[in-house]
Protein backbone atom coordinates (compact mmCIF):
# COMPACT_ATOMS: atom_id res chain seq x y z
CA UNK A 1 0.00 0.00 0.00
CA UNK A 2 2.16 2.85 -1.27
CA UNK A 3 1.78 6.50 -0.29
CA UNK A 4 0.87 8.14 -3.58
CA UNK A 5 0.11 11.70 -2.45
CA UNK A 6 0.49 13.97 0.57
CA UNK A 7 -1.56 17.10 1.21
CA UNK A 8 -1.06 19.79 3.84
CA UNK A 9 -3.50 22.48 4.94
CA UNK A 10 -3.49 25.21 7.58
CA UNK A 11 -6.79 26.44 9.00
CA UNK A 12 -7.41 29.32 11.38
CA UNK A 13 -10.80 29.23 13.10
CA UNK A 14 -12.04 31.96 15.50
CA UNK A 15 -13.21 30.95 18.93
CA UNK A 16 -14.87 32.52 21.95
CA UNK A 17 -13.70 31.90 25.52
CA UNK A 18 -15.91 34.44 27.24
CA UNK A 19 -13.19 37.05 27.50
CA UNK A 20 -9.86 38.23 26.12
CA UNK A 21 -7.19 35.57 26.57
CA UNK A 22 -3.74 36.22 27.96
CA UNK A 23 -0.86 34.01 26.89
CA UNK A 24 2.89 34.16 27.61
CA UNK A 25 4.38 37.25 26.03
CA UNK A 26 1.10 39.16 26.24
CA UNK A 27 -0.08 37.97 22.81
CA UNK A 28 -3.85 37.62 22.44
CA UNK A 29 -5.00 34.20 21.19
CA UNK A 30 -8.52 33.97 19.81
CA UNK A 31 -8.03 31.75 16.75
CA UNK A 32 -7.36 28.01 16.65
CA UNK A 33 -4.51 27.32 14.22
CA UNK A 34 -4.59 23.70 12.99
CA UNK A 35 -2.10 21.99 10.68
CA UNK A 36 -3.72 19.12 8.75
CA UNK A 37 -1.87 16.28 7.02
CA UNK A 38 -3.64 14.06 4.49
CA UNK A 39 -1.86 10.86 3.41
CA UNK A 40 -3.33 9.19 0.30
CA UNK A 41 -2.50 5.64 -0.80
CA UNK A 42 -2.55 3.90 -4.16
CA UNK A 43 -5.29 1.58 -2.85
CA UNK A 44 -7.76 4.38 -2.31
CA UNK A 45 -7.41 4.66 1.47
CA UNK A 46 -6.41 7.94 3.05
CA UNK A 47 -5.46 8.94 6.55
CA UNK A 48 -5.60 12.25 8.39
CA UNK A 49 -3.05 13.56 10.86
CA UNK A 50 -2.44 16.76 12.80
CA UNK A 51 0.88 18.38 13.62
CA UNK A 52 1.28 20.84 16.46
CA UNK A 53 0.15 24.24 15.22
CA UNK A 54 -0.91 27.14 17.42
CA UNK A 55 1.81 29.80 17.15
CA UNK A 56 4.15 27.24 15.53
CA UNK A 57 1.88 26.53 12.55
CA UNK A 58 3.98 28.30 9.91
CA UNK A 59 7.17 26.49 10.89
CA UNK A 60 5.41 23.16 11.21
CA UNK A 61 3.71 23.26 7.82
CA UNK A 62 6.96 24.37 6.16
CA UNK A 63 8.65 21.29 7.64
CA UNK A 64 5.85 19.02 6.43
CA UNK A 65 6.14 20.39 2.90
CA UNK A 66 9.91 20.63 2.58
CA UNK A 67 11.06 17.61 4.59
CA UNK A 68 8.39 15.05 5.45
CA UNK A 69 6.26 14.88 2.30
CA UNK A 70 9.14 14.22 -0.12
CA UNK A 71 10.52 11.56 2.23
CA UNK A 72 7.35 9.47 2.45
CA UNK A 73 6.09 9.44 -1.14
CA UNK A 74 6.25 5.88 -2.44
CA UNK A 75 6.69 4.38 1.04
CA UNK A 76 4.49 1.58 2.41
CA UNK A 77 1.69 3.12 4.49
CA UNK A 78 1.39 -0.15 6.46
CA UNK A 79 4.96 0.11 7.76
CA UNK A 80 4.19 2.40 10.70
CA UNK A 81 7.08 1.24 12.87
CA UNK A 82 9.61 1.12 10.04
CA UNK A 83 8.81 4.59 8.75
CA UNK A 84 8.91 5.96 12.26
CA UNK A 85 12.34 4.45 12.87
CA UNK A 86 13.87 5.49 9.54
CA UNK A 87 12.50 9.03 9.55
CA UNK A 88 13.43 9.52 13.20
CA UNK A 89 17.04 8.73 12.31
CA UNK A 90 16.94 10.87 9.17
CA UNK A 91 15.60 13.91 11.03
CA UNK A 92 17.55 13.57 14.28
CA UNK A 93 20.03 16.31 13.37
CA UNK A 94 17.17 18.84 13.36
CA UNK A 95 16.61 18.29 17.09
CA UNK A 96 14.82 15.96 19.46
CA UNK A 97 11.80 18.26 19.67
CA UNK A 98 10.11 20.90 17.56
CA UNK A 99 8.80 21.03 14.00
CA UNK A 100 10.25 17.74 12.75
CA UNK A 101 8.84 15.79 15.68
CA UNK A 102 5.51 17.57 15.21
CA UNK A 103 5.55 16.49 11.55
CA UNK A 104 6.34 12.89 12.49
CA UNK A 105 3.46 13.03 14.97
CA UNK A 106 1.03 13.98 12.20
CA UNK A 107 2.33 11.17 10.00
CA UNK A 108 1.97 8.58 12.75
CA UNK A 109 -1.63 9.64 13.41
CA UNK A 110 -2.45 9.47 9.69
CA UNK A 111 -0.91 6.01 9.31
CA UNK A 112 -2.86 4.68 12.29
CA UNK A 113 -5.99 6.16 10.71
CA UNK A 114 -5.23 4.22 7.52
CA UNK A 115 -4.52 1.04 9.51
CA UNK A 116 -7.87 1.28 11.26
CA UNK A 117 -9.71 1.88 8.01
CA UNK A 118 -7.92 -1.07 6.38
CA UNK A 119 -8.95 -3.31 9.29
CA UNK A 120 -12.44 -1.76 9.44
CA UNK A 121 -11.89 -1.06 13.15
CA UNK A 122 -11.89 2.13 15.23
CA UNK A 123 -8.48 3.09 16.57
CA UNK A 124 -9.46 2.36 20.17
CA UNK A 125 -10.22 -1.22 19.15
CA UNK A 126 -6.84 -1.48 17.38
CA UNK A 127 -5.22 -0.34 20.64
CA UNK A 128 -7.05 -2.95 22.71
CA UNK A 129 -9.42 -0.68 24.62
CA UNK A 130 -12.73 -1.80 26.05
CA UNK A 131 -15.80 -0.38 24.30
CA UNK A 132 -16.79 3.04 25.60
CA UNK A 133 -19.27 5.49 24.13
CA UNK A 134 -18.27 8.59 26.07
CA UNK A 135 -15.47 9.84 28.31
CA UNK A 136 -15.83 12.33 31.15
CA UNK A 137 -14.04 15.56 30.28
CA UNK A 138 -12.57 18.38 32.29
CA UNK A 139 -12.84 22.01 31.20
CA UNK A 140 -9.39 23.37 30.40
CA UNK A 141 -9.67 27.15 30.67
CA UNK A 142 -7.30 29.48 28.85
CA UNK A 143 -5.57 32.21 30.82
CA UNK A 144 -7.76 35.17 31.79
CA UNK A 145 -5.41 36.94 34.22
CA UNK A 146 -8.37 38.23 36.21
CA UNK A 147 -9.90 36.61 39.30
CA UNK A 148 -13.45 37.68 38.51
CA UNK A 149 -13.29 36.34 34.98
CA UNK A 150 -11.80 33.07 36.21
CA UNK A 151 -14.60 32.63 38.74
CA UNK A 152 -17.23 33.39 36.08
CA UNK A 153 -15.66 30.88 33.67
CA UNK A 154 -15.64 28.20 36.37
CA UNK A 155 -19.32 28.81 37.02
CA UNK A 156 -20.04 28.54 33.27
CA UNK A 157 -18.14 25.26 33.14
CA UNK A 158 -20.17 23.82 36.01
CA UNK A 159 -23.33 25.03 34.29
CA UNK A 160 -22.35 23.06 31.18
CA UNK A 161 -22.00 19.86 33.15
CA UNK A 162 -18.25 19.74 33.70
CA UNK A 163 -17.29 18.32 37.07
CA UNK A 164 -13.59 19.30 37.00
CA UNK A 165 -11.61 22.32 35.81
CA UNK A 166 -8.06 23.16 34.84
CA UNK A 167 -6.70 26.71 34.88
CA UNK A 168 -3.79 28.27 33.04
CA UNK A 169 -3.26 31.02 35.60
CA UNK A 170 0.03 31.99 37.26
CA UNK A 171 -1.13 34.03 40.26
CA UNK A 172 -2.55 32.78 43.52
CA UNK A 173 -5.55 35.14 43.51
CA UNK A 174 -7.00 33.59 40.33
CA UNK A 175 -6.57 30.04 41.66
CA UNK A 176 -8.24 30.94 44.95
CA UNK A 177 -11.12 32.54 43.03
CA UNK A 178 -11.57 29.36 41.05
CA UNK A 179 -11.67 27.14 44.12
CA UNK A 180 -14.20 29.44 45.76
CA UNK A 181 -16.40 29.41 42.65
CA UNK A 182 -16.17 25.63 42.22
CA UNK A 183 -16.62 24.66 45.86
CA UNK A 184 -14.71 21.86 47.59
CA UNK A 185 -15.77 18.85 45.48
CA UNK A 186 -14.62 19.43 41.85
CA UNK A 187 -11.05 18.60 40.99
CA UNK A 188 -8.98 21.70 40.25
CA UNK A 189 -5.78 21.56 38.21
CA UNK A 190 -3.41 24.42 37.35
CA UNK A 191 -1.16 24.51 34.28
CA UNK A 192 1.34 27.36 34.55
CA UNK A 193 3.32 26.81 31.29
CA UNK A 194 6.83 26.83 32.80
CA UNK A 195 7.09 30.34 34.37
CA UNK A 196 9.30 29.94 37.47
CA UNK A 197 12.63 28.96 38.91
CA UNK A 198 12.62 25.96 41.22
CA UNK A 199 12.69 28.19 44.32
CA UNK A 200 9.82 30.33 43.02
CA UNK A 201 7.80 27.26 42.09
CA UNK A 202 8.18 25.76 45.57
CA UNK A 203 7.03 29.00 47.17
CA UNK A 204 3.95 29.32 44.95
CA UNK A 205 3.11 25.62 45.32
CA UNK A 206 3.05 26.02 49.10
CA UNK A 207 0.69 28.99 48.78
CA UNK A 208 -1.58 26.95 46.54
CA UNK A 209 -1.75 23.99 48.90
CA UNK A 210 -4.86 25.50 50.52
CA UNK A 211 -6.67 25.21 47.16
CA UNK A 212 -6.55 21.39 47.19
CA UNK A 213 -5.06 21.00 43.71
CA UNK A 214 -5.24 17.67 41.93
CA UNK A 215 -1.99 18.68 40.24
CA UNK A 216 0.27 21.64 39.47
CA UNK A 217 1.41 21.41 35.86
CA UNK A 218 4.77 22.51 34.45
CA UNK A 219 5.74 25.02 37.14
CA UNK A 220 9.47 25.10 36.30
CA UNK A 221 11.51 26.63 33.49
CA UNK A 222 13.06 25.03 31.52
CA UNK A 223 10.55 22.15 31.28
CA UNK A 224 13.36 19.58 31.10
CA UNK A 225 14.71 20.40 34.57
CA UNK A 226 13.48 17.15 36.09
CA UNK A 227 15.73 17.34 39.13
CA UNK A 228 14.24 20.75 39.90
CA UNK A 229 10.75 19.49 39.23
CA UNK A 230 11.37 16.62 41.67
CA UNK A 231 12.30 19.20 44.32
CA UNK A 232 9.03 21.06 43.71
CA UNK A 233 7.15 17.79 44.02
CA UNK A 234 8.86 16.98 47.32
CA UNK A 235 8.98 20.42 48.91
CA UNK A 236 5.94 22.12 47.39
CA UNK A 237 3.33 19.73 48.89
CA UNK A 238 1.20 19.47 45.71
CA UNK A 239 1.19 16.71 43.06
CA UNK A 240 3.17 17.56 39.92
CA UNK A 241 2.21 16.97 36.28
CA UNK A 242 4.25 17.55 33.12
CA UNK A 243 5.06 16.11 29.73
CA UNK A 244 3.43 18.33 27.10
CA UNK A 245 6.89 19.65 26.16
CA UNK A 246 8.88 16.45 26.67
CA UNK A 247 11.23 15.36 23.90
CA UNK A 248 10.14 11.79 23.46
CA UNK A 249 10.32 8.57 25.42
CA UNK A 250 13.78 9.20 26.85
CA UNK A 251 12.74 12.53 28.36
CA UNK A 252 9.94 10.73 30.19
CA UNK A 253 12.41 8.07 31.33
CA UNK A 254 14.58 10.81 32.85
CA UNK A 255 11.55 12.38 34.51
CA UNK A 256 10.45 9.05 35.99
CA UNK A 257 13.95 8.22 37.21
CA UNK A 258 14.20 11.63 38.87
CA UNK A 259 10.90 11.10 40.68
CA UNK A 260 9.62 14.31 39.13
CA UNK A 261 6.05 13.37 38.21
CA UNK A 262 2.81 12.25 39.76
CA UNK A 263 1.07 12.62 36.38
CA UNK A 264 2.62 12.16 32.92
CA UNK A 265 1.02 14.21 30.13
CA UNK A 266 2.29 13.31 26.66
CA UNK A 267 0.69 15.25 23.80
CA UNK A 268 -0.03 13.13 20.72
CA UNK A 269 0.67 15.87 18.14
CA UNK A 270 3.98 16.88 19.79
CA UNK A 271 5.50 13.63 21.07
CA UNK A 272 5.42 11.35 18.01
CA UNK A 273 1.83 10.22 17.56
CA UNK A 274 0.01 7.18 18.97
CA UNK A 275 3.11 4.99 18.63
CA UNK A 276 5.06 7.18 21.04
CA UNK A 277 2.07 7.52 23.38
CA UNK A 278 1.87 3.73 23.73
CA UNK A 279 5.57 3.49 24.60
CA UNK A 280 5.32 6.23 27.22
CA UNK A 281 2.21 4.69 28.78
CA UNK A 282 3.99 1.34 29.12
CA UNK A 283 7.02 2.97 30.75
CA UNK A 284 4.82 5.03 33.09
CA UNK A 285 3.14 1.83 34.25
CA UNK A 286 6.51 0.37 35.20
CA UNK A 287 7.29 3.44 37.31
CA UNK A 288 3.81 3.68 38.80
CA UNK A 289 3.10 7.11 37.27
CA UNK A 290 -0.43 8.01 36.21
CA UNK A 291 -0.94 8.99 32.56
CA UNK A 292 -3.43 11.71 31.60
CA UNK A 293 -2.92 12.64 27.92
CA UNK A 294 -2.56 16.33 27.11
CA UNK A 295 -5.05 17.69 24.56
CA UNK A 296 -5.26 21.33 23.44
CA UNK A 297 -6.33 20.99 19.82
CA UNK A 298 -9.35 20.19 17.64
CA UNK A 299 -8.18 18.35 14.53
CA UNK A 300 -7.23 14.69 13.96
CA UNK A 301 -5.04 14.95 17.07
CA UNK A 302 -8.18 15.50 19.12
CA UNK A 303 -9.71 12.32 17.70
CA UNK A 304 -6.48 10.38 18.27
CA UNK A 305 -6.45 11.61 21.86
CA UNK A 306 -9.99 10.31 22.37
CA UNK A 307 -8.97 6.82 21.25
CA UNK A 308 -5.75 6.90 23.28
CA UNK A 309 -7.51 8.14 26.40
CA UNK A 310 -9.88 5.18 26.11
CA UNK A 311 -6.97 2.76 25.62
CA UNK A 312 -4.16 3.91 27.92
CA UNK A 313 -5.99 6.06 30.48
CA UNK A 314 -9.61 4.85 30.62
CA UNK A 315 -10.09 6.18 34.15
CA UNK A 316 -8.60 9.61 33.41
CA UNK A 317 -10.73 12.58 32.37
CA UNK A 318 -10.29 13.94 28.85
CA UNK A 319 -8.87 17.44 28.49
CA UNK A 320 -11.16 19.69 26.47
CA UNK A 321 -10.28 23.35 25.97
CA UNK A 322 -13.12 25.46 27.34
CA UNK A 323 -13.72 27.47 24.18
CA UNK A 324 -16.47 27.64 21.57
CA UNK A 325 -15.20 27.29 18.01
CA UNK A 326 -16.97 29.25 15.30
CA UNK A 327 -17.05 26.00 13.29
CA UNK A 328 -15.23 22.68 13.09
CA UNK A 329 -14.40 20.37 10.17
CA UNK A 330 -15.12 17.51 12.59
CA UNK A 331 -18.51 18.92 13.64
CA UNK A 332 -20.05 17.33 16.75
CA UNK A 333 -17.09 15.03 17.50
CA UNK A 334 -15.22 17.94 19.09
CA UNK A 335 -18.15 19.05 21.22
CA UNK A 336 -18.62 18.28 24.88
CA UNK A 337 -22.12 17.54 26.09
CA UNK A 338 -22.94 17.69 29.78
CA UNK A 339 -19.27 17.42 30.63
CA UNK A 340 -18.47 14.38 28.48
CA UNK A 341 -17.13 13.70 24.98
CA UNK A 342 -18.10 11.08 22.40
CA UNK A 343 -15.59 8.37 21.43
CA UNK A 344 -15.93 7.58 17.69
CA UNK A 345 -16.82 4.00 16.74
CA UNK A 346 -16.25 4.16 12.99
CA UNK A 347 -13.00 2.84 11.41
CA UNK A 348 -9.71 4.63 11.99
CA UNK A 349 -10.01 7.95 13.75
CA UNK A 350 -13.74 7.81 13.21
CA UNK A 351 -14.34 10.71 10.82
CA UNK A 352 -12.67 12.51 7.95
CA UNK A 353 -12.91 16.30 8.09
CA UNK A 354 -15.58 18.25 6.26
CA UNK A 355 -13.65 19.73 3.32
CA UNK A 356 -16.14 22.56 2.91
CA UNK A 357 -15.35 23.80 6.42
CA UNK A 358 -11.61 23.39 5.84
CA UNK A 359 -11.88 25.40 2.62
CA UNK A 360 -13.78 28.15 4.42
CA UNK A 361 -11.04 28.62 7.02
CA UNK A 362 -7.84 27.63 5.19
CA UNK A 363 -5.18 30.32 4.92
CA UNK A 364 -4.17 29.23 1.41
CA UNK A 365 -4.88 26.46 -1.06
CA UNK A 366 -3.64 23.05 0.18
CA UNK A 367 -0.14 22.03 -0.89
CA UNK A 368 -0.22 18.69 -2.71
CA UNK A 369 2.78 16.40 -3.24
CA UNK A 370 2.50 13.45 -5.65
CA UNK A 371 4.67 10.58 -6.80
Amino acid sequence: MKISAVETTWTRIPFDMGGQPVVPGGIGWQHMNTVWLRVITDQGLEGWGEAFGHASAATTIATLNSQLAPAILGQDARDIAGLRNRLGKAFHSFGRNGAHVFALSALDIALWDIAGKAANLPLWRMLGAAPVERLPAYASLLRYGDAGMVAAACERALGRGYRDVKLHEITVAEVRAARQALGPVPQLMVDTNCPWTVTQAIAVARQLSECDLTWLEEPVSPPGDYAGLARVRTEGTVPIAAGENAAGLHDFHQAFQAGALDVAQPSVIKIGGPSAMLEIAALAKVYGVRVVPHNAYFGPGYLASLHLNAAIAPDAPFERLFIDLEASPLHDLVLAENGSVKVPDRPGLGRDPDMAVIKRYQLAEPTVHRM
